[in-house]
């Protein structure tokens, strides 16, 4: 402990700051009364304890993040897999709340038309028909829904006609993309395991808890979708053709990278209690699950962990994007480093995450730099998926603590205890989004709680810190840029990577605004972006402090 605070002061001596930020939870004046409605029965239908993806979207386009949450529909004992599940009743409905520019937010998911239908589980934000306004994708148990934003304020379903009314299933998280850099923005959607209710046994001990949610290794594993667009409001499935649906998984989180650095967008899988998967991307349409190979399939024991929440992003700042996959409690939450393109190394260990997560249940979750310091640290959102898991295993909790470490000298230290009462709550955490909800140059965080309310994070202090904005544009690429990989250039000489996605976490989608903390600096030298078809921009000495639009040339 003294050797870590020792650190912290040091690293703080650097920052140009002599505290830490802290997150305060602004829900209660925020207006967001969000509530996760899962349905628990005693049953223990296996979908009640996965549900709550949350989703930061500028549906308005107005510059300011809204919020929407994903929520569950009412089930009952004795589910018949041909009964769907009821949403009627507006205490199950989705909800989309807009930013009102002032901290609180308003609910508009009735005139926006966002209600929903079916089991909730995960939501997707991307321009998928480049016109300006984000639209979105929401997944359940049983399919998907996809909303068209019609630009003014409302949205509208057009599941069937796009080509996605036929996708069926548990769907869990998606995210869009431009894996062929055509400028148009494709989907992949992840599923989890062959489940429905009538193949819901009874699991558990009935010595001692009980009944409780069976493991995934009691169900079979599923293919994922890859869909292509096909610019005319339509997706193509090419899950077969493009070698996505060879490889069967239990996905629940979903991250896209170009792990290689050759321009072409790759996918990394969170798969639960099994082998996990980086598809990578052969161009011509063509994915090859290579994980293993790469050294990212397994623990450095060659062991199998509950992958959930998963982050792709450079961590160490060398130009290559790294990956960080959460698991559950008995296990280790997992970072693997890229060797420079060649593989991954398994640097859980050697940079304190296991010792630090080895109780943990780890679901939304983030690589990001919280205190603008310039160096990315790791937010993890919290939970076991047994609400009966201490009867079975006293030294186990369901609801668990949020965790927040950050990285000094490429280790972590928790620093939770220092970062607001926030961290001495517990809560069945699922989803977590993260952006600048505030637009004051820090990232704050949107949690969505299975069976419980909803949270609102404000970021007080990161902007203490020097720090810069980034909106992309893209003409020739997709309108937002997703997939262009920025490099910055401090004024004095230090670089920082990042790269344009909205998919990471668990069942959530991001603010797509790149933010970058420039710690004592105030200037920043140049930002370098390498677009989707891999041509290079340069912007010499764009203004610092605030949110800056970069226009593809």
């Amino acid at each position: 402990m003294v050797l870590g605070l020792a650190a912290l002061a040091a690293a703080a001596g650097r920052s140009g700051v002599g505290h830490l930020p802290v997150f305060t939870d602004i829900t209660a004046t925020s207006g967001v009364r969000f509530h996760n409605e899962n349905s628990a029965t005693p049953e223990k239908y296996l979908i009640e304890t996965m549900t709550g993806g949350v989703a930061m979207i500028d549906y308005d386009n107005d510059g300011w993040p809204d919020l929407f949450f994903v929520n569950g529909a009412r089930i009952h004992p004795g589910q018949k897999d041909s009964e769907p599940a009821d949403k009627n009743d507006p205490r199950y409905w989705n909800r989309l709340y807009r930013n009102n520019h002032d901290g609180t937010f308003t609910d508009v998911t009735e005139k926006a038309g966002v209600q929903g239908r079916g089991f909730g589980m995960g939501v997707a934000v991307g321009d998928f028909d480049n016109d300006g306004f984000d639209d979105l994708l929401v997944t359940n148990f049983g399919g998907v829904i996809l909303y068209r934003n019609n630009r003014d304020g409302t949205f509208r379903d057009i599941t069937a006609q796009s080509g996605l009314g036929n996708v069926t299933g548990w769907t869990s998280s998606a995210g869009f993309f431009d894996y062929d850099n055509d400028g148009r923005l494709d989907l992949f959607i992840g599923r989890y395991v062959e489940w429905n209710y009538s193949k819901n046994i009874w699991c558990g001990s009935r010595v001692e808890g009980g009944r409780s949610y069976c493991h995934p290794d009691n169900f079979k594993p599923i293919a994922n979708y890859l869909f292509h667009n096909n610019g005319n409001g339509t997706f193509a499935d090419v899950s077969v053709a493009s070698g996505i649906a060879a490889s069967r998984g239990k996905a629940l989180g979903v991250a896209f990278a170009d792990f290689n650095n050759d321009n072409r967008l790759d996918i990394a899988v969170a798969n639960d209690s099994m082998q996990q998967f980086i598809f990578l991307n052969q161009g011509g349409g063509r994915f090859a699950e290579r994980a293993v190979p790469l050294g990212a399939g397994y623990t450095d024991d060659g062991k199998v962990f509950a992958g959930m929440g998963i982050d792709a992003a450079d961590v160490d700042d060398d130009g290559y994007t790294d990956i960080v996959t959460t698991a559950l409690s008995n296990e280790t939450y997992a970072y693997f480093r890229n060797d420079r393109g060649k593989g991954f190394d398994y640097d859980t260990p050697t940079t304190r995450l296991g010792e630090l997560t080895r109780l943990l249940g780890g679901w939304g979750m983030r690589i990001f730099d919280y205190d603008n310091d310039g160096t990315k640290d790791l937010f993890f959102a919290n939970s076991h998926v047994m609400d009966n898991v201490q009867k079975m295993q006293p030294h186990l909790e369901y609801r668990q603590p949020l965790l927040l470490l950050r990285q000094v000298n490429r280790r972590f230290i928790n620093v939770s205890g220092e970062s607001g009462p926030v961290f001495k709550e517990k809560w069945a955490s699922r989803g977590a989004a993260f952006g600048d909800l505030d637009n004051d140059g820090d990232i704050d965080i949107a949690i969505s709680v299975c069976g419980g309310a909803a949270h609102i994070l404000r970021n007080d202090g990161g902007n203490d810190n020097g720090w810069i904005g980034l909106i992309l544009r893209g003409v020739r690429s997709n309108r937002d840029g997703i997939g262009a990989r920025v490099k910055l250039t401090t004024a004095s000489g230090r670089v920082e990577y990042g790269m344009v996605t909205t998919t990471a976490s668990y069942q959530s989608a991001q603010d797509k605004r790149l933010l970058f903390g420039l710690g004592a600096e105030r200037a920043v030298s140049r930002v370098e972006i390498t677009w989707p078809d891999g041509h290079v921009q340069t912007v010499e000495h764009p203004s610092a402090g605030r949110y800056v639009t970069i226009i593809e040339k």
